[in-house]
């Protein structure tokens, strides 16, 4: 009985990599379609989106099958629940590179920042790294590396504060390009969230191979992220 549940956990965890794969190419697409102008990318997103969703379904089912079927052992039943955990945020991270993608459509055809582009740029390689590097770090159980996933957020934090200030100060130089600079908070705003999902994809590598509920982001980080924001405002 538990080879039979050790296979369907194999089998399971294949659907997780192959979703976060399929995540991490919407987060390249979305905000691409936005610095390239390119409205057809964007639009075919939508349908993307849509797979990510229906993933996310099949993997939660199986999960709740898994444990209502096969009755696993305690450390199994910790894998299971990672992966439920986990797919949550993968899906989330899908949804915020699809309203990435959206905003390709509002902004296209408006004045531009190219310095605040390249900055958006760079945050989204340093998602995309965040997110091969803990999808990594779950297949090999590398809770040393899940613990350094602050490190990458942090960073992009730094071009999360350092963008906002551009755009306010490119607004003041040049009024318009308001509406590129509306789409531009929104952006980097969900790019900085999509590094907090990414944080907390970690946090399951490590419960699932631990057992430890841990807590990479914690209250008083968010506390000063918030007060961060309200001064720059």
């Amino acid at each position: 009985m538990h080879e039979i549940f050790l296979d369907e956990l194999k089998k399971l965890n294949t659907q997780f990599m192959e979703m976060g794969v399929l995540v991490n190419d919407l987060i390249d697409k979305g905000t691409r379609s936005f610095v390239d102008h390119d409205k057809k990318m964007a639009q075919e997103m939508i349908v993307e989106d849509k797979e990510v969703a229906k993933e996310a379904i099949k993997i939660e089912k199986k999960a709740l099958d898994l444990m209502a079927l096969q009755q696993p052992v305690a450390t199994d039943f910790r894998v299971v629940i990672s992966i439920l955990k986990a797919t949550t945020d993968l899906e989330r991270i899908g949804e915020n590179a699809n309203s990435i993608a959206v905003e390709t459509v509002r902004v296209k055809g408006n004045p531009r920042i190219p310095e605040v582009e390249k900055i958006i740029s760079r945050m989204t390689h340093q998602v995309r790294t965040m997110l091969i590097q803990v999808l990594t770090a779950y297949v090999q159980e590398d809770e040393k590396t899940a613990r350094e996933m602050l490190d990458g957020h942090e960073d992009v934090y730094h071009d999360y504060r350092k963008a906002r200030q551009m755009i306010i100060d490119g607004v003041e130089k040049d009024p318009n390009v308001a509406v590129a600079s509306a789409s531009y908070f929104v952006i980097i705003r969900l790019l900085e969230r999509i590094s907090d999902h990414i944080v907390n994809l970690a946090s399951w590598v490590i419960y699932k191979s631990s057992g430890e509920l841990f807590e990479l982001i914690t209250a008083n980080d968010e506390h000063q992220k918030d007060n961060d924001q309200a001064k720059e405002k």
